[in-house]
């Protein structure tokens, strides 16, 4: 069954696309919550039509994604989760993580527009973020543990602490004798 999209559907298309889906989909889901028409002949006549029509507004909307991709074109995230022993991640960081680091650096991305698989292991990986049909980002993402710097580090000053407590008991004992 072909169907117009009436809006963006993450996994199946944009607005104006015309999409093959199954019937029960379309009739039952897409139509009846009305992000759907079905593409007959004359609906693909009005929708050309109107795209005839929209055309520089699309243009913009199109420069003003491009213009969002060019700001995250540099960034690069490091999302700290906490970890087991194994490297496996306790849960796992998805886009909603994602998208509140970003929010964090001061941009403002929906979480839907983010598509990456869980991750679930520490490591580095790649989100996409999908600005506009023909605009789309790829952005690392390097999940670390949340707590092995604090860990190596007073592992590091302990022995130091220890061998310092040492040497002025060693002093004492040899002036004892």
């Amino acid at each position: 069954m072909e169907i117009i999209l009436k809006e963006d559907i993450i996994g199946l298309g944009f607005k104006n696309d015309i999409v093959n889906v199954k019937s029960g989909y379309g009739r039952n889901y897409l139509i009846p919550t009305g992000k759907g028409v079905i593409a007959s002949p004359s609906a693909k006549k009005v929708l050309a039509e109107n795209l005839k029509q929209q055309a520089h507004k699309l243009a913009a909307l199109k420069a003003e994604a491009e213009k969002k991709a060019e700001a995250l074109k540099d960034v690069a995230l490091t999302i700290a989760a906490k970890v087991s022993a194994t490297g496996v991640t306790y849960g796992s960081v998805n886009a909603a993580q994602v998208a509140a680091e970003l929010k964090k650096l001061g941009h403002d991305i929906d979480r839907k527009i983010i598509v990456m698989r869980d991750i679930k292991k520490v490591g580095d990986y790649v989100a996409t973020i999908h600005f506009h049909k023909e605009v789309a980002v790829e952005l690392p993402v390097k999940v670390v543990a949340e707590n092995a710097p604090k860990e190596e580090a007073p592992a590091q000053e302990a022995p130091a602490q220890e061998v310092a407590a040492e040497a002025p008991a060693q002093e004492e004992a040899q002036a004892a004798e």
